[in-house]
């Protein structure tokens, strides 16, 4: 049975100084540290570039043996503006390799060292010798799961009757050579026009992001968007089956708490729902289970979820706050500690207590390791933050990297 089930995200603030990764020889972390690339490599925590401008999370390849980041730099074209470099790194010979000049949202392929990347909507390879013109009109993409090609999306534009709609397609990618730009695509899903979880509660679906396919490849999640103002208080998460049947609204979401996340083995779904920003309040930020046709909210009255990671099939990890209205006051916002949630048979336990003054965020499973990871910091927007660690019960907890921003572990698949 297909289950779609709902929970959540919030949002990634590390820090550090230097804490030796001992105890796990063989882990890769790439991580930020004052806008500068560091990586945990044989024990040692090393800095690879010292520029102060390194933008947005670094990615690992499939093999483990490169890194893919980005440069926020003056623009080659127009000093007053800025540009973001999309670059590589070769973790065991140190060699950098700059793929394009202005590129954003790079990505694997999930079976061999090539970069997709967008650049002002024109999706293009790189192999890490040239790079290749793939498809146009494209606002966002997913390679498929064998790395054959990609699952595109093309935004809605304003017309005088008003907003068209995004659509999806997939397009084939054998030989780079050979690709047609304009063209070579199969339509798998025009949205319509508005979508929503009730009359009352709609939106015009302008844009279709986050597209991820589930662990059996039969669905596809994604985040769909009014304009861009208007999808700071709402959006909605959705999945469709990837031969482009069974459309489904699932709930209402907002962008700042994190992306929906399927389940290691199972096609179950997670995420947060609830709209309106966070500055409108710690509230209204509900972890839910759905397996269908049932429904029901695993986050207890007052309290609200804001981050969470999969542990197994059936085992979350989640960031947890007692609700409350919001306050410039930083120092009075609620703290959140790290919660275990069994929705199969909706057990859950508190497995951190973080000391007076210091809340527990941003969850993470490293499979690989069999451990979980989180940021220990003084608030949400806190940005000297320590990367702890714990077995996934939360016993032998200890402290590991300090001041970090952005991190990432390379997890074998």
């Amino acid at each position: 049975m297909n289950r779609i089930c709902l929970l959540a995200i919030v949002l990634l603030f590390l820090v550090p100084n230097q804490i030796i990764a001992s105890n796990h020889p063989n882990i890769k972390v790439s991580f930020l540290r004052n806008n500068d690339l560091w990586i945990v490599k044989d024990n040692k925590e090393l800095q690879v570039t010292n520029t102060k401008n390194v933008y947005a999370k670094p990615t690992w390849s499939h093999d483990g043996k490169w890194i893919v980041y980005q440069l926020e730099t003056p623009s080659e074209f127009d000093p007053k503006e800025m540009q973001v470099e999309v670059w590589a790194y070769q973790v065991d010979t140190r060699e950098k390799k700059k793929l394009f000049y202005d590129g954003y949202n790079p990505t694997w392929s999930p079976v061999k060292n090539v970069v997709a990347f967008n650049a002002k909507g024109i999706l293009n390879i790189s192999n890490l010798s040239r790079f290749y013109n793939i498809a146009t009109g494209v606002n966002s993409y997913t390679w498929l799961p064998d790395g054959s090609g990609f699952l595109l999306s093309s935004s809605g534009v304003l017309q005088p009757d008003g907003w068209t709609s995004a659509s999806i397609y997939t397009k084939k990618v054998d030989d780079y050579e050979k690709i047609i730009l304009f063209g070579g695509v199969e339509h798998l899903f025009t949205l319509p026009r508005e979508i929503g979880t009730t009359k009352e509660n709609k939106l015009i679906a302008v844009y279709a992001d986050q597209l991820t396919y589930s662990p059996s490849t039969k669905w596809i999640s994604l985040v769909v968007s009014p304009t861009a103002s208007w999808s700071m208080d709402s959006n909605m998460v959705c999945v469709i089956g990837s031969d482009g049947k069974n459309f489904e609204v699932l709930d209402e979401i907002i962008l700042e708490v994190g992306n929906p996340k399927w389940a290691p083995t199972t096609d179950t779904i997670a995420f947060i729902a609830g709209g309106g920003r966070i500055v409108f309040g710690f509230k209204n930020k509900d972890l839910k289970v759905r397996e269908m046709p049932a429904s029901g909210t695993l986050t207890p009255v007052d309290y609200a979820d804001l981050d969470f990671s999969w542990i197994t099939d059936n085992l979350l990890v989640s960031s947890r706050i007692k609700e409350q209205e919001w306050t410039n006051d930083f120092s009075k916002h609620p703290l959140p500690s790290l919660y275990t949630i069994d929705i199969k048979t909706n057990t859950q336990r508190k497995i951190t207590n973080p000391p007076k003054g210091y809340g527990d965020y941003s969850p993470q499973y490293v499979a690989s390791h069999k451990m979980i990871v989180w940021l220990r910091g003084t608030s949400v927007v806190d940005q000297n933050r320590t990367l702890w660690k714990s077995n996934p019960d939360g016993t032998d907890a200890n402290e590991w990297i300090k001041n970090v921003d952005v991190i990432e572990f390379y997890q074998p698949k």
